[in-house]
């Protein structure tokens, strides 16, 4: 009986101390690095602002009823209007640019994507002072247009919503690009063969084929790239200036200028619990979660 024993708690070792080894400190690193995190903040979000700027520890509601304010209510309105002009404009280019990657030859295709990765290899704080040069009044975009006479005085993009969205829509190009890739790739292409020995047009066999096949990326892709629209500040304070405050710079603006660290974290916990809520549906919808890891 004893040997028994000891052979089925030799197996037990065996089966779960290498689990535990290899899970330990990835939980360890996701409880202090995340959820510690996250609490804290949530706590936040329920207190008091001091009268100096700090946080007082007095449990209060008045945090998420300021959020309802006409104020607030119409940068949530602007910031999810950008957010979803950014995520259809980076769907519509990055979706054919992404079908085209996936039938070139494999050589190809490794080309084409790293063209799409090499702009991560430079901050992206940097990246947006260059659209500043390019569209700002006497910038690169309106000498060229004013050179070939397509217009006759400079254009006002600097500072706008559209100056901003093509701040964004360059940023997060790459995160729709990749899961749209992945997607598209994976298609079984006797399905696409199927369908053309039907008689299936082209249009068609698009619209009916791949396309549906391919939602899981379209989905991924779009995550992607409106989360972050929402939470980006340092693309909106370049390129629209102080005309333009989305819910990023709300924030950022309410820990370091405000002082108002509660109303800050309240913010902060929408943009999280709208962020669980999107990935939630689109677990639910049958989404693989690798096309989003592979935006990464």
């Amino acid at each position: 009986m004893e040997t028994v024993n000891k052979k089925l708690v030799n197996n037990f070792n065996k089966a779960i101390i290498p689990i535990i080894t290899m899970v330990g400190p990835v939980t360890f690193w996701l409880l202090l690095f995340v959820l510690i995190p996250l609490i804290y903040v949530l706590g936040i979000s329920f207190m008091e602002k001091g009268v100096y700027g700090g946080v007082e520890a007095s449990f209060t509601l008045a945090n998420y009823k300021a959020l309802f304010d006409p104020l607030y209510l119409n940068i949530f309105l602007r910031s999810l209007i950008i957010a979803a002009a950014t995520t259809f404009l980076c769907l519509i280019i990055g979706y054919p640019f992404a079908y085209f990657i996936s039938k070139r030859s494999p050589m190809t295709r490794v080309i084409l994507l790293m063209l799409v990765i090499v702009p991560f290899w430079t901050n992206s704080l940097i990246r947006t002072y260059g659209w500043i040069i390019i569209l700002r009044t006497e910038g690169l975009l309106n000498q060229v247009l004013m050179t070939f006479h397509i217009i006759n005085e400079p254009l006002k993009i600097m500072y706008t919503n559209i100056a901003v969205m093509i701040g964004m829509v360059y940023t997060l190009f790459p995160f729709m690009v990749l899961p749209l890739y992945s997607s598209i790739e994976k298609l079984d292409k006797s399905l696409l063969e199927a369908a053309n020995d039907l008689g299936a047009k082209p249009k068609n066999s698009f619209l009916k084929v791949t396309l549906p096949l391919t939602k899981s990326g379209i989905f991924a892709g779009s995550i992607l790239v409106f989360i972050p629209t929402l939470g980006y500040f340092f693309i909106p304070d370049l390129l629209g200036g102080s005309k333009i405050m989305l819910i990023g710079n709300l924030i950022r603006n309410q820990f370091l200028t405000a002082r108002n660290w509660p109303l800050g974290a309240a913010l902060s916990m929408v943009l999280i619990v709208l962020t669980i809520v999107l990935v939630g549906v689109y677990s639910k919808t049958g989404g693989d979660m690798e096309d989003i890891g592979r935006g990464f």
